[in-house]
């Protein structure tokens, strides 16, 4: 067992001392109030019960996702039809491969080609029979049966190999594929369509559909543009200083401010963008009093406020890559699009991990933005505006449900967790660190 002398115990007691005021502060702002929301989650704690709260376990995390209707059809149903979809798209894309190589191989044999035509006629065939409706019965078996083949495709094949190979490749064949299935076998079923159906059925579910579809459309363009920015910036030899200001500026600005300004950019009537779309002879849009473009403008706005801020991370980066490389791949006779996607964008792998990881934690907090935007309610109508946050503070200061946004707010914590843990698995293999 270690031995500690008087000195060394004394100084680990003066720095735990020091320590000790930040210590206590945040036990009292932070960790008590987290805890505590933890405990009052399990709890009826309303206006009603506001000094004897009732205990009801896992009722408010059941009330959540409570419907006000029936669904037409089942999630399991919903969930067939879409993996046997992705599964016929996955053995098609296969099959689009194995075709390729054929052709790149200029081989005639008639195994070869049999076998093609065979893994199509099968994927279309379970298609065939899942649109004919079959009973619910053989839901299950169908699914077993596709990942089963599809599975054994994966296994005994090189297409895994392919597909890190050209992964660009492959991700627009699978997307032209399940379009194409789509639609030459339509069908109402799936998890996009039940998704669709019950989002307008319960608020949570709705403030979920809504969280996810900007988590969506601001992440990636969000990231694809700061980098497009940073870029820019990095060539650039004069005005650098003016310009990285000027993209920085909307980050430390005011929330409020910024709403302010595109709620006159946003304008039906005398608004910025409906005179630009005037201008190319386009007809001008109620962006803030049509639900279909609540979401939209919510991340178009918080693309601009926070692409300054990425950029400049994005810029750190680059200016951090040893010229080295660069001048090595010229000697090779790398072209410039060689040198991003093998020198650039690997060693700004770290850079893009911490934006992203900082994007999505961001988007799903999303609230100030739809507050002052719409003016203190959730969206024109039909709540299409309406975020986790957004009602974790309707339940809590509108409604006086404690608990019940005790307990939104933790699922909220639990699925920005749960893609956290996703990205940091991921890039264990995607990041390089120099």
């Amino acid at each position: 067992m270690k031995r500690y002398s008087r000195r060394q115990l004394r100084e680990n007691m003066a720095g735990y001392f020091f320590v000790l005021p930040a210590l206590i502060v945040m036990s009292i702002f932070v960790f008590w109030p987290v805890g505590y929301s933890f405990y009052l989650s399990f709890f009826n704690w309303n206006y009603a019960h506001l000094r004897s709260p009732q205990f009801i376990g896992f009722g408010n995390y059941i009330q959540l996702f409570q419907l006000d209707s029936p669904p037409p059809y089942s999630f399991l149903k919903a969930l067939s039809y879409t993996i046997v979809y992705v599964s016929v798209t996955i053995m098609l894309t296969y099959a689009v491969f194995l075709i390729a190589q054929l052709i790149k191989e200029k081989k005639e044999k008639l195994f070869s080609t049999l076998y093609v035509l065979g893994v199509s006629a099968v994927s279309l065939l379970f298609l065939k029979m899942t649109i004919a409706h079959l009973s619910q019965n053989f839901y299950l078996s169908l699914i077993f049966l596709v990942a089963a083949i599809v599975l054994f495709f994966l296994k005994s094949s090189s297409f895994v190999t392919v597909m890190k190979e050209h992964a660009l490749l492959t991700f627009l064949v699978l997307i032209l594929s399940y379009v194409f299935l789509r639609y030459v076998f339509p069908s109402e079923y799936g998890v996009y369509q039940w998704l669709n159906i019950v989002k307008d059925n319960g608020d949570f579910i709705k403030a979920l559909w809504n969280t996810a579809y900007y988590v969506v459309l601001y992440v990636p363009i969000n990231i694809f543009l700061s980098l497009l920015v940073a870029l820019l910036l990095n060539r650039l030899k004069l005005f650098k200083a003016i310009l990285r200001t000027s993209y920085f500026m909307p980050f430390v600005t005011s929330i409020v401010a910024i709403s302010l300004v595109w709620q006159w950019i946003y304008n039906d009537q005398f608004g910025l963008l409906n005179y630009m779309l005037s201008l190319v002879g386009l007809p001008g849009q109620a962006w803030l009093k049509n639900e279909v473009w609540t979401i939209p403008t919510i991340a178009v706005m918080s693309i601009w406020k926070t692409i300054g801020y990425n950029a400049i991370i994005f810029l750190a980066g680059l200016q951090s890559i040893d010229k080295f490389y660069y001048e090595a791949a010229d000697i090779d006779g790398a072209t410039t699009s060689q040198k991003f996607f093998y020198i650039t964008w690997p060693l700004l792998s770290p850079m893009t991990f911490f934006v992203l990881i900082v994007s999505v934690i961001g988007a799903f907090k999303v609230f100030t933005e739809v507050y002052v935007l719409y003016q203190g309610v959730p969206g024109p109508y039909n709540n299409s505006g309406l975020t986790i946050v957004y009602y974790i503070f309707n339940e809590f200061y509108g409604d006086q449900q404690m608990g019940l946004a005790s307990a939104a707010a933790y699922v909220l914590f639990g699925i920005i967790l749960v893609f956290t843990l996703i990205q940091f698995k991921a890039s264990r293999k995607r990041v390089e660190y120099t």
